[in-house]
């Protein structure tokens, strides 16, 4: 599982304004808006938690599917 990498982007009229990234555990922003939303999120500890929660059980569970 420590090879399976979860990436939830969001999007807006085609640009990709911030990222989830399960390697670095954290968000990433790459607009102004992203950013914001990035420092906002990656200081709840909750929101992390979840994200990184969610590789586990996605990941894990579809991994011998692909």
């Amino acid at each position: 599982l420590k090879d399976i990498q979860l990436i939830e982007s969001y999007c807006y009229n085609k640009l990709e304004y911030i990222r989830f990234d399960s390697n670095l555990g954290k968000y990433v922003g790459y607009t102004t808006y992203g950013v914001m939303n990035a420092e906002r999120w990656n200081k709840d500890p909750s929101i992390i938690a979840r994200r990184m929660a969610q590789r586990e059980a996605y990941c894990q569970h579809n991994i011998d599917i692909w």
